[in-house]
């Protein structure tokens, strides 16, 4: 139970699971995490990219989480980073936060991964800072192509070093040619990558990190009803207009499609390239500060103050309400 300091507010806050697939105990990290981007935002608009995979990925990705959503992490950022270098493009040393998502509005299997890119950054010679355009500088299908060939490239490198396992359906890929045949199918198809549009300002920046970084596949307020049998939860349908309906489920099949979208044991599943990378903080981030005519200040990594949800001020712990229990 905590307390307002400033209006006398009581508000009481259920034990943490600490749990990172709550949906209800991801709410003080995601706060914590979004204070400590704050000081990474430059005064320059964003743009919200998303790398899609094709889904003969799907069984593959499933069975190597930890390995494949790496190679994911990493070539999209690698793409962002390479092809921002380009002076046809932009000519500059950029950064991205790139977020991995592994789950559709329906709970169905769909890893893909947005990406939060500044329009603009440090020069090629670290003279200058290089200011994008209103639209973004590289065209989609060029991301497109470059970001199939990244994630081909550490897939079959992958492969070449034994680090994929193949279970069940999957076996026959490693039988002969089947892997090498199963890489060209993927090098033939059209990768999707699209391009939304810029934030507006870098607080719209941080509203929407606060909304995507710490999300889980499916939060209560969706779920509408449980009979003990089945689950029935509201989905948007973005093939009609985005209109809101309705899924009934089975809890078993509800509960497998759940459980596809928690990750591995340790896995980060947010992370920083280029400029925005822990290393180069104190380097070229600041020195893209400098060059703006800015100062960037180091993020605070304090604890995450509980805030009033009526006035804004700082709550104080009072103490620990135990609920009654009548045994039932």
């Amino acid at each position: 139970m905590d307390a307002c300091r400033a209006c006398g507010n009581i508000d009481i806050s259920y034990n943490s699971c600490r749990n990172r697939h709550c949906p209800i105990c991801s709410s003080s990290k995601q706060h914590e995490w979004v204070e400590s981007q704050m000081s990474k935002l430059l005064p320059v608009g964003y743009f919200h990219l998303v790398f899609t995979l094709p889904h003969e990925l799907n069984t593959l990705m499933l069975q190597n989480q930890s390995l494949l959503y790496s190679i994911l992490l990493k070539s999209a950022g690698d793409t962002i980073k390479e092809l921002a270098s380009n002076p046809k493009h932009l000519g500059a040393q950029i950064g991205a936060t790139v977020v991995l998502h592994t789950w559709g509005q329906n709970l169905s299997y769909h890893p893909h991964v947005h990406c939060i890119v500044p329009g603009g950054g440090l020069s090629n010679n670290g003279l200058e800072f290089v200011h994008s355009g209103k639209k973004f500088f590289i065209p989609v299908k060029v991301l497109s192509k470059k970001f199939r060939g990244k994630f081909l490239y550490y897939l079959k490198e992958a492969w070449e070093t034994q680090k994929i396992e193949l279970f069940n359906d999957a076996v026959e890929l490693g039988f002969g040619n089947n892997f090498s045949n199963f890489i060209d199918l993927l090098y033939n198809k059209s990768w999707v990558v699209y391009c939304k549009k810029p934030f507006k300002t870098p607080w719209h920046v941080l509203k929407y990190l606060g909304r995507y970084t710490h999300r889980v596949a499916i939060s209560d307020a969706r779920i509408r009803n449980f009979d003990g049998e089945n689950v029935t939860f509201a989905y948007k349908d973005y093939k009609d207009k985005s209109s809101i309906k309705e899924m009934k489920l089975s809890k078993e099949e509800f509960v497998r499609r759940f459980l596809m979208h928690v990750l591995p044991s340790g896995f980060t599943k947010i992370r920083h390239y280029g400029i925005l990378s822990s290393r180069n903080l104190s380097g070229k981030l600041s020195l893209c500060f400098k060059l703006v005519g800015l100062q960037y200040i180091l993020p605070d990594m304090k604890k995450y103050v509980v805030v009033c949800p009526h006035c804004g001020g700082g709550m104080k712990y009072l103490g620990t309400v135990k609920p009654e229990f009548d045994g039932s």
